[in-house]
């Protein structure tokens, strides 16, 4: 494919997708479909990418994207629910896959078979997540969602591997196979928690974002190369580096979060438009590859379709009858209790099985050869694949929001324990600030005489009392007097409505008076955040809640980096 294609074909796509965020309709299934549109045109070339290049360069970052705004303590918390569809229902759903296909194409050897199951196993949560984030789904099924499609790619591709070093050699050694996934496991995550490990400490050592983010940007494809050099799987590795940079990013510079953030939201949106319209532009090319072939259209249609078919019915019937395994607790997980799916959150993620960016590069990696010999049945095989992808995408994208309509699956009781949270929180880095003055008590007193000091930090103490007494009674006004630390109203909340934590104008005496008004504030800063962390770390914040007031604190440093007195001081 030409540059010049390449570049035409994501700038349609983006388009498509702006045009389709702004009317909140799904941009996955619009591109594909306005893309196969555009594919049946007579002018339009044929669009062949390297299926290599989806798998080396657009898969890494877009795992590494997801990994990082995923919560490591919700993964955690979750490890067993996301096992049980990350590694065991991609196995049952490629075995299911593979027995159908070969029932129906008995000459196909069932390594050829295997390879299709592992090619359309693994669902993509990218079209999932974004209509239950619009929808409101509570948060541990969003979390299901988003760590099943951070591990069951790891899986799928690794028994791709399997199967196609089976179809390659006409031997199925099962010994081997396990031997190759546990090594695939254990050097994957072992070398993304040493990447992880050395690009955190770099950071913390770095006061440039530019640099900082470009590292960043660089870190997802040295975790696969380095991961697949060595036998392990890629993907493990970058999700595994993901989840721990995302987890320890707090400790980082605020300027490199605030970079960071933007950065990874437009990447985001050129892969999946690229990786979705290239599904729609190659599907009429394979469908005149399998008329072309021994097996025929026809033929190809049938098993397309019972593929199809199976890929959809095994998730909901693997789904309910595993689901007493949510109330397992494994080691180390610190589950809460009573949090495994309502019967209505299982209909929803059983329904959520839409395929996407591994299965196209799966599917388009099959080679064409195999020791100088035609591979069997690659044609039916991809256009089996492609059906899966676009079938899943059209029927249950489609109609997924309308499940979660219909069973009423909300997140009320959600946002208000995230109020709840909030508030607490609120107060608890109110505390802290006042912790803070009552430090800066006898440099104040040296400075301004104890008189004026004690003035200046009562005043500030109250401030911060009246703040706290604010953000109770705001987020959660029943029990706001319960949350306050004791001689603290909540009718004070009037006094929080003043700038925080900013002395009045001549309360430091002579002309260093702005440069410790921001010295104080930028200490202030500092010390809510760290209460933040605590109480994250704590198991007491979520990790929603936390980057979202986190975010409220990267804003007031930037600011303070960037007002005059920051600039005079430079």
């Amino acid at each position: 494919m030409e540059h010049v294609e390449v570049f035409l074909l994501v700038a349609g796509a983006v388009l498509v997708g702006a045009w389709c965020r702004r009317r909140g309709w799904p941009a996955p299934l619009v591109v594909v479909g306005v893309a196969l549109a555009v594919s049946l045109l007579p002018a339009v070339p044929r669009y062949e990418v390297d299926p290599e290049i989806i798998l080396q360069f657009v898969l890494p970052p877009l795992l590494y994207s997801a990994a990082l705004a995923s919560s490591y303590r919700d993964f955690r918390a979750s490890l067993n629910s996301i096992t049980r569809l990350g590694v065991g229902l991609v196995f049952v759903t490629a075995a299911a896959v593979a027995l159908v296909f070969w029932w129906l194409e008995p000459a196909a050897p069932f390594a050829v078979a295997l390879v299709l199951g592992a090619v359309v196993a693994p669902p993509d949560a990218v079209a999932a997540s974004a209509v239950g984030r619009r929808l409101g789904l509570p948060r541990r099924v969003m979390t299901l969602l988003t760590g099943e499609s951070l591990i069951n790619d790891a899986t799928s591709l690794t028994l791709y591997k399997v199967a196609l070093t089976g179809a390659a050699t006409g031997a199925w050694a099962l010994r081997e196979g396990v031997a190759t996934f546990a090594l695939a496991v254990v050097a994957g995550v072992a070398i993304g928690l040493v990447l992880g490990w050395m690009v955190h400490l770099v950071r913390m050592h770095l006061d440039d974002p530019v640099v900082a983010s470009a590292i960043g940007l660089l870190t997802p494809f040295a975790a696969y190369w380095a991961a697949e050099g060595l036998h392990g799987s890629g993907v493990l590795a970058v999700v595994t580096a993901g989840l721990y940079l995302g987890h320890t990013s707090p400790r980082a510079g605020y300027a490199t979060r605030l970079y960071e953030g933007p950065l990874w939201s437009t990447l985001d949106l050129l892969l999946e438009s690229f990786t979705f319209a290239l599904i729609g532009m190659q599907l009429p090319w394979v469908v005149r590859d399998v008329m072309a072939s021994d097996q025929g259209l026809a033929h190809g249609l049938v098993l397309s379709a019972a593929v199809l078919a199976v890929a959809i019915l095994v998730r909901p019937l693997y789904v309910f009858l595993t689901a007493p395994f949510d109330n397992l607790r494994l080691p180390g997980s610190h589950r809460p209790v009573h949090d495994a799916l309502s019967a209505r959150e299982s209909a929803v993620v059983s329904w959520a099985g839409m395929r996407g960016v591994v299965t196209l590069a799966a599917a388009a990696a099959i080679p064409a050869t195999v020791d100088g010999e035609p591979f069997t049945d690659r044609a039916t095989l991809q256009l089996a694949a492609y059906t899966v992808a676009i079938g899943t995408l059209l029927l249950q994208g489609l109609s997924l929001p309308w499940v979660i309509r219909r069973l009423r699956v909300g997140s009320s009781a959600e946002v208000a324990d995230d109020d709840a949270q909030e508030a607490a929180t609120r107060v608890a880095t109110s505390a802290a600030v006042q912790d803070l003055l009552e430090e800066q008590r006898p440099e104040w007193t040296e400075l301004m005489g104890e008189a004026k000091a004690d003035k200046a930090i009562d005043r500030l103490s109250g401030i911060w009392r009246g703040r706290a007494a604010a953000a109770a009674v705001m987020l959660d006004p029943d029990n706001a007097d319960e949350l306050l630390p004791d001689g603290v109203d909540a009718t004070d909340s009037a006094h929080g409505l003043g700038p925080a934590g900013r002395p009045a104008t001549g309360q430091l005496p002579g002309a260093e008076e702005a440069s410790r008004t921001q010295k104080l504030r930028r200490a202030i800063v500092s010390a809510q955040r760290d209460v933040l962390m605590e109480r994250r770390d704590a198991g007491e914040l979520d990790e929603t809640v936390m980057r979202r007031m986190l975010r409220e604190l990267d804003l007031e440093d930037e600011a303070l980096s960037s007002s005059w007195v920051e600039r005079i001081g430079d």
